[in-house]
C-alpha cells in the first residue's frame, strides 16, 4: 500500500486549507454560537461550489476526500458536512450546497438530530437499505445547551416513515464511507489543537521563559504529534482499503481509523486545555471548541468503543474472505 501524495492531491489540499482559512476565521465561526442558524447558508452554497460535497461524484478517490475533510474539521467549519457529502447523487441539492442533508439515527434511549432547524432532508442508514425523512415532519424538542453550541441537537419525540432510496449494499458503503469521513474530520481537530497548543506554548512565558520549554510541557505536546501523526496514517490507510488500493479489509480499516482517530481528538483537545491552563476553559479561547467538537464527532458514526469491539472481534472471528480484498 503506498498513500504518497500525488501533485493533485498536495494542490487539492492546500486550495481547501486556503479557503477554510479565508471563509471560515474561527473568530467569525465562534460569534454564531448564540444564533439560531449556526450553519452560514453563504458559505456553505460555497463549499458546494468548490466541489467538497461532489468530489468522489466528480471523480475523485476517496483518499482525496479525506485530504479535504481533514481540512475543513482542522477549520471547526460547522454543518452536517459528512450527510451532505453522502447524499450527492441521491438528494437534489446536495452537490452544490443548496440542500442541508442531516443524519437520522435511532438511539438506545434517544433519538438526537444535530442542525435540524436548517437541514432540508435527513438519512437514515438502515441495514435494508437508505430512507430519506422530512426533517419538517418530525416532532422535536430543542436540547438546550448543547455540548458544542456549534452542533446545536434536538430530540425525536416521535419517529416518521420515509422514502427508500437507496439499497442495503449503498446503504453499507455509505455507513463505511461516512465513518472514515468522520474520522479525517477528528484528525484535523487533533492537528489543529497540536498547532494552536504548540504557538501557545512558544508566546506564554512564566518565570521568565516560554512554557514550552519546560519538560513537562513538552512531553504533552509530543504525545499529541504522536497521536494525531498515527491518527493520519490509519485514516490514509482506510482510504486506500476502500479505495481498493491496498490489501487490508475495509470493514476493519475503517473502525481501526475511527479508534485512532477519535481517541487522537479528543486528547488533543483535552491536552490542549491543560497546556492553556485555566484560559484553556473560557470562551474566548479556542482550543476548548477543538475538545468539544471532537466529544461530538466521537458518538457520530459509533464511538471510539464501539469499534474498538468490532476490531477486538476480527482477531477471534476473522473477515470472510470477500471482506479482505
Amino acid at each position: 500500500m503506498d498513500f504518497w501524495l500525488t501533485d493533485d492531491h498536495e494542490a487539492l489540499q492546500e486550495g481547501i486549507r486556503s479557503f477554510v482559512d479565508g471563509r471560515f476565521p474561527l473568530d467569525a465561526i465562534a460569534e454564531r454560537e448564540e444564533t439560531d442558524a449556526v450553519v452560514d447558508l453563504e458559505k456553505w452554497r460555497e463549499l458546494g461550489g468548490l466541489g467538497v460535497f461532489s468530489l468522489r461524484a466528480d471523480g475523485f478517490d476517496l483518499r482525496s476526500a479525506v485530504l479535504a475533510f481533514e481540512e475543513l474539521g482542522r477549520g471547526l467549519v460547522p454543518g452536517p458536512l459528512v450527510l451532505t457529502h453522502l447524499a450527492t447523487g441521491l438528494i437534489d441539492g446536495a452537490a452544490d450546497g443548496s440542500a442541508l442533508v442531516g443524519h437520522y439515527e435511532p438511539g438506545d434511549t434517544a433519538t438526537l438530530i444535530e442542525h435540524h432547524a436548517q437541514l432540508t432532508d435527513l438519512l437514515w442508514l438502515r441495514d435494508d437499505g437508505i430512507v430519506r425523512l422530512d426533517p419538517a415532519l418530525l416532532t422535536t424538542a430543542v436540547v438546550e445547551r448543547p455540548l458544542d453550541p456549534l452542533s446545536p441537537i434536538t430530540a425525536v419525540l416521535e419517529s416518521v416513515s420515509g422514502e427508500m432510496i437507496g439499497s442495503s449494499e449503498d446503504s453499507t458503503h455509505a455507513r463505511l464511507t461516512g465513518t472514515l469521513l468522520t474520522a479525517a474530520l477528528q484528525v484535523g481537530i487533533a492537528n489543529a489543537a497540536l498547532d494552536v497548543s504548540t504557538t501557545y506554548a512558544k508566546e506564554r512565558e512564566q518565570f521568565g521563559r516560554p512554557i514550552g520549554s519546560f519538560q513537562a510541557v513538552k512531553h504533552l505536546l509530543a504525545e499529541m504529534l504522536v497521536k494525531a501523526e498515527v491518527a493520519r496514517s490509519a485514516v490514509y490507510a482506510a482510504a486506500c482499503a476502500l479505495d481498493g488500493a491496498s490489501d487490508d479489509a475495509p470493514t476493519r480499516a475503517v473502525s481501526v481509523a475511527k479508534v485512532m482517530a477519535g481517541d487522537a481528538a479528543i486528547f488533543g483537545g483535552r491536552t490542549g486545555i491543560q497546556v492553556h491552563g485555566g484560559m484553556g476553559f473560557t470562551w474566548e479561547v479556542h482550543i476548548q471548541r477543538y475538545w468539544k467538537r471532537a466529544i461530538v464527532l466521537d458518538n457520530t458514526f459509533g464511538s471510539s468503543d464501539h469499534h474498538a469491539v468490532r476490531v477486538a472481534a476480527t482477531l477471534t472471528n476473522p473477515l470472510p474472505s470477500d471482506e479482505r480484498s
